[in-house]
């Protein structure tokens, strides 16, 4: 299925190029649904909801192709409809979720650390830069993803680099079927198991423990889930897929809390991190979700100790640092990478990082 292009992009190109020669700055607008996410955000709206649609879907070949515009729920329901799913299990954070939101933010859900990050299934990508210009990296099939792959670059970098158009994707199909199985114990053991199963040919799409029970979603053929959860053992949890989804959505109510929420990733075999306040692990121990009032400093010297680093995910303070701090070497590197996209410094200043 292919849709042709539309001229909005045209638009939006005109609209950077002139913000550039005004050396004017640019505040990249979706829906919205993540507005919460990074440092306060500065510059004139440029809305880019407008631009949406899918450009090329082929089934038989796994690849979907979508403008940034596009809901993330139509586009799910789109690949539903043929037995497809995003692998990477992103996050909506409301109805009006779009695509080229998601890609800026990076995020994925508890089904990561099994199927892989959003970044692993960008085969390419079509972006306007700093200076009103059309680039296109990668393609749509992994052949054509050779040499520097920027396309993944996009994913995560909240609009500082440059304004996504289209991006393409590889897609999966959807497992036959999926089972939850829960079971009470310490902190300490889940995260041994989670780990111990994450080595073994167990189907595991989820791991994730709420200080008191473990959960573990096992999905693939009817054989493969029935054989596994018998070596597993454990209560089936009657409504896994909404618990999954609510840990997704943030909308478990270990969520609902207006003190600061901090996300940590480490290493996934971290042993208990010793800080104070209320914790839920997902991501098979990888990623550690903490409401604490403990400082920043603290909260992020304990995530360096791990492997890792820390996120002031929601809450607190959005004009300082939300992010783990880069060490020179490596802002270094960022800022030789918005230079050579947004030379002027036009798309989101301030977003990521105080620096740019």
């Amino acid at each position: 299925m292919r849709i042709p292009s539309n001229d909005i992009s045209q638009g939006l190109m005109q609209r950077v190029a002139e913000a550039a020669a005004q050396q004017q700055s640019l505040q990249l607008c979706g829906s919205g649904s993540k507005a919460f996410l990074g440092r306060q955000p500065s510059g004139s709206p440029l809305d880019l909801t407008g631009h949406r649609g899918v450009i090329n879907y082929e089934p038989r070949e796994l690849v979907i192709t979508a403008r940034a515009g596009t809901r993330l729920d139509e586009l799910e329901a789109l690949l539903a409809a043929e037995g497809q799913m995003l692998p990477f299990e992103p996050p909506h954070f409301g109805d009006t979720a779009t695509l080229g939101g998601t890609a800026a933010c990076g995020l994925s859900g508890p089904r990561r650390p099994y199927a892989g990050a959003f970044r692993d299934f960008v085969l390419g990508a079509t972006l306007i830069n700093g200076l009103g210009e059309r680039l296109r990296f990668g393609g749509e099939v992994m052949k054509n993803v050779a040499g520097y792959d920027l396309s993944r670059l996009m994913i995560g970098a909240m609009g500082t680099l440059g304004l996504l158009l289209d991006i393409s994707l590889k897609v999966l199909p959807l497992p036959e079927t999926e089972c939850t199985l829960v079971q009470t114990c310490g902190e300490a053991q889940a995260i041994e198991l989670m780990n111990r199963l994450a080595g073994t040919p167990m189907p595991l799409s989820g791991a994730a423990y709420d200080g008191l029970n473990l959960y573990l979603r096992l999905s693939g053929s009817e054989q493969g889930v029935m054989a596994a959860q018998g070596q597993l053992g454990g209560e089936v949890l009657e409504e896994g897929g909404r618990f999954w989804q609510r840990l997704r959505e943030l909308t478990h109510p270990f969520f609902d809390n207006r003190r600061p929420l901090w996300r940590l990733s480490v290493a996934s075999a971290a042993p208990p991190l010793g800080l104070p306040g209320k914790q839920f692990i997902d991501w098979g121990g990888a990623q550690r979700w903490l409401i604490t009032d403990q400082s920043a400093e603290r909260v992020r010297e304990v995530a360096v100790r791990q492997g890792g680093h820390a996120q002031l995910f929601r809450g607190g303070d959005r004009t300082g640092a939300v992010n783990q701090p880069l060490p020179a070497a490596l802002m270094q590197l960022h800022q030789q990478l918005k230079q050579a996209l947004d030379p002027k410094g036009i798309f989101n200043p301030g977003r990521l990082y105080p620096e740019f």
